[in-house]
């Protein structure tokens, strides 16, 4: 028996692994010759590659496999994220009703993901204008992506770039979802919207640009979100004797259940119990590098674009586990420095302050 569902240290293992999958997926992804991934719609053919590097598998297995499941991460964090609103706003403290009235806590969300975004994104349009074949932003492309609404105009495929940061606009979402109607609510409003807005996606094709448009909002990602309301408002004290049968009995799910349409849809479910059984079963060093990890995974989603546009061309030209490399490297250490920035710099302006005013 345990005192918290998720300790601290384990969230941030889970981030880490969630930020390592997306990191990866994102390069790998890229390269040519590699299982493309089903995110956004269902391809057969994406399953039917991956059946057929896992019957006859070669030296690029792992690349094959970061490319086609590396997105996972994101349900990890929607699962994390909606766990910690519950962890906040619902708990035995209660915040002040100014701090989660509808309009100032969407303000306020709004105004965490924008200073998260906006460094990240500027500098990642500075190192692409100035590279070969740079993106063409359009003025409504570019105010979408500051106000976080791209996700809901035509061509999202098209006009957010980078492409990971259409994340910040499913999260504003989520964030508005939450406020307005699953703050404090029944559980039953809650697996209600899961339900309708998994269920939906049967009325699109598989391959249609309908199905890519629709999981790219905030249906997309309820049942992940969802799952984490779900599981923060559980009894604090569950047991602990399987997670090793639960965590093997979803990952085999994340296999088996994506072969099919139907079961694709519910994947996310899987890969959300799998995540929050593993990190009780890792041993203590894994978890404390795993949770190293987690510190700087907000960053480093940030940064990792800017690293990925400098360097996938050398693995264009052939040098595909050197450019992987140097991109890995290059992504970790512009976080750490993106972080060392936003955090270092009310602790320089502070000790300024001191300086410049004696003390009484």
């Amino acid at each position: 028996m345990g005192n918290e569902l998720l300790t601290r240290a384990e969230c941030n293992a889970l981030r880490g692994i969630a930020i390592i999958g997306i990191v990866l997926h994102n390069y790998c992804h890229w390269l040519r010759g590699i299982v493309r991934e089903n995110e956004y719609q269902f391809f057969e053919s994406n399953v039917e590659g991956l059946n057929g590097v896992l019957a006859h598998p070669d030296a690029l297995l792992p690349i094959h496999l970061l490319s086609f499941f590396g997105h996972y991460g994101v349900p990890l964090f929607l699962f994390l994220s909606a766990y910690g609103l519950v962890r906040k706003y619902e708990g035995p403290t209660l915040h002040p009703v100014s701090q989660v009235a509808p309009l100032p806590f969407i303000w306020h969300h709004y105004q965490k993901l924008f200073k998260m975004m906006f460094a990240g994104f500027v500098a990642f349009v500075v190192i692409d204008t100035i590279m070969p074949r740079g993106h063409h932003y359009r003025a409504l492309d570019i105010v979408a992506q500051l106000g976080m609404f791209n996700n809901v105009l035509p061509n999202p495929d098209q006009i957010i770039w980078p492409g990971p940061y259409w994340f910040f606009g499913l999260m504003l979402q989520l964030y508005v979802v939450y406020r307005l109607l699953l703050y404090r609510r029944h559980w039953g409003w809650t697996v209600a919207l899961m339900a309708v807005c998994t269920l939906a996606q049967l009325l699109f094709g598989p391959e249609s640009e309908e199905l890519n448009r629709y999981r790219y909002n905030f249906m997309g990602g309820m049942l992940p979100f969802g799952l984490g309301l779900l599981y923060g408002r559980l009894p604090k004290t569950l047991p602990q004797n399987y997670n090793w049968l639960f965590c093997l009995i979803s990952l085999i799910l994340i296999y088996t259940e994506g072969q099919t349409f139907f079961g694709w849809m519910l994947v996310p479910l899987f890969v959300c119990s799998a995540g929050f059984t593993l990190v009780k079963l890792l041993p203590g060093w894994l978890l404390r590098g795993l949770e190293w990890m987690g510190g700087i995974s907000a960053a480093l989603f940030v940064c990792h674009p800017i690293a990925r546009r400098v360097f996938i061309g050398l693995s264009y030209r052939g040098d595909l586990l050197e450019g992987l490399l140097l991109y890995v490297i290059a992504s970790i250490a512009l976080a750490l420095l993106f972080k060392r920035i936003q955090e270092g710099s009310p602790k320089v302006l502070q000790r300024n302050k001191e300086i410049q005013e004696p003390k009484p």
